[in-house]
């Protein structure tokens, strides 16, 4: 198999990390926000991978512009988790501090 077959066979066989059916009702909306986030990072992953091995400049440019419109979507699905999840929006403020320290 080509690098590019098993690229989009992982990209393709991706499947939700958990099974939300065990997931508790209060924590339920966290977690399809947390998947969406997955999906679009895989998403990302892929069209940037898929720009990098193409010689073709349009459909380079064509796939770079749908990389960062997933970036925009990732975003999305990441505002609205900070809405939802206050410890999640304390670590990201944690991790924040921690990056810029190291970087003094």
């Amino acid at each position: 198999m080509s690098h590019l077959q098993l690229l989009l066979c992982k990209f393709m066989l991706s499947k939700s990390p958990l099974d939300l059916s065990k997931v508790k009702k209060g924590e339920l909306n966290k977690e399809i926000l947390r998947i969406g986030m997955i999906a679009e990072l895989d998403a990302i992953n892929l069209y940037e991978q898929l720009a990098a091995m193409t010689e073709d400049l349009n459909i380079k440019e064509v796939l770079l512009d749908i990389a960062r419109e997933e970036k925009t979507h990732f975003g999305e699905f990441q505002i609205l988790l900070l809405q939802k999840d206050e410890e999640q929006t304390k670590e990201l403020e944690e991790g924040r501090k921690e990056v810029e320290e190291r970087a003094k």
